[in-house]
């Protein structure tokens, strides 16, 4: 007979990578392991010392919001069969935390805090790759404007307009090019630093309102006639054409206009540029409990199965040949996942190769009589 397996809870705690702090009934720090002390540094010497009025003062470093400090989060937790998330402010980011209640062997109900370790890697590799465009940028450019200028002072007299304009534009599209692809690096950097800094949360929650997808989805499809969707050395295309909305009428959400619209547009790029040209792109809503449910469905290259867990990693790409030969930095996915969860949702996709994906979203359902405790849980 195999001997019965132990473990020591302290070696057990010291080998997680995630910061965890417990707190007794009267506000003692009982238990901690090793990703706390490193991550909370000397102000972990005081919340050792003063337990929970140490942490509490930690963990409420600008927070304005009185239904999210660290009192009213441990109180939806100790109330919860779940842990509730929240973000601790410290050192210039903010980083993602959760709140639980778990029972120790006596029967107390102490409070759980764990703080995940953060991995910046993405802004950093990022800021490397804009260096590398804008460099790059900056020296194609100046070439084209070298050729441009050459072509002029050296046309033939007998030269027409037609053929000038024919040889300049040649250039001015590789410097369009250019200019697009730093425009769509500067955005990312943006909506990466946003999500670093936790501003995403604080806008999300400033912005949300009662969105009715009908109304909303019909303006997106209009508005794709005026943006440059997708690289500009992507084959033109009438992308409206392409889609097809089935929305139930009245069904509404409680989200952000200017963050929906961006992930969109993200989710529908990636479906016109691996799919065939001819394939419709459907985006599909329906109501499931307290959320809906919007799914984006192409009949796309689609996903192999040894690449599904790299889709929502920073600067990854599917190595098919189809999806290599197009341009893109590997980054929306990631960038499109953080910004729903900061709207109280969920993402994620299902995939069959050579058939199709579909991207799915789960968004709070809006409701007139929840729209207060709605803002209150952001």
């Amino acid at each position: 007979m195999a001997a019965e397996t132990k473990f020591d809870l302290q070696t057990v705690l010291d080998g997680l990578g995630q910061g965890v702090l417990i707190f007794n009934r009267e506000g003692r720090l009982v238990l901690n392991n090793l990703a706390a002390r490193q991550a909370l540094g000397a102000d972990f010497n005081l919340i050792r010392d003063k337990g929970w009025d140490a942490a509490s003062t930690l963990f409420n470093t600008r927070q304005t919001n009185p239904d999210e400090t660290i009192e009213a989060v441990r109180d939806r937790a100790l109330q919860s069969s779940r842990p509730v998330r929240f973000h601790l402010y410290r050192s210039g980011e903010y980083i993602p935390c959760w709140a639980a209640a778990v029972l120790s062997e006596g029967g107390e109900v102490c409070t759980m805090i764990t703080l995940d370790a953060m991995d910046w890697s993405a802004m950093t590799n990022l800021l490397d790759r804009f260096r590398n465009e804008m460099q790059e940028a900056i020296q194609s450019t100046q070439g084209h404007i070298d050729l441009i200028n050459q072509t002029i002072k050296h046309a033939k007299p007998d030269a027409g307009a037609e053929v000038l304009a024919k040889r300049i534009g040649g250039f001015t599209r590789l410097i369009s090019v250019h200019m697009y692809r730093i425009g769509r690096l500067m955005e990312m950097s943006d909506r990466l630093e946003n999500i670093r800094t936790g501003n995403v949360r604080e806008v999300v929650r400033q912005r949300r309102r009662k969105i009715v997808l009908v109304d909303f989805l019909e303006d997106f499809a209009e508005k794709l006639d005026e943006i440059m969707l997708v690289d500009p050395e992507t084959e033109a295309q009438d992308h409206r054409s392409r889609l097809v909305v089935d929305i139930p009428k009245g069904l509404a959400i409680s989200a952000s206009s200017t963050y929906l619209t961006r992930i969109l547009q993200d989710m529908l790029r990636n479906a016109i540029m691996y799919s065939m040209k001819a394939t419709p792109v459907k985006i599909v809503a329906r109501e499931k409990g307290q959320n809906v449910q919007i799914d984006m469905i192409d009949e796309g290259y689609g996903i192999r199965e040894k690449e599904r867990e790299r889709v929502f990693e920073a600067f990854q790409r599917a190595r098919q040949p189809q999806i290599v030969a197009e341009f893109g930095y590997g980054l929306s996915l990631y960038l499109c996942k953080h910004e729903v969860e900061a709207m109280n949702g969920r993402l994620w996709f299902e995939s069959e190769e050579g058939v199709g994906t579909t991207f799915s979203m789960m968004l709070p359902l809006y409701r007139e009589d929840s729209a207060a405790s709605s803002d209150r849980s952001s």
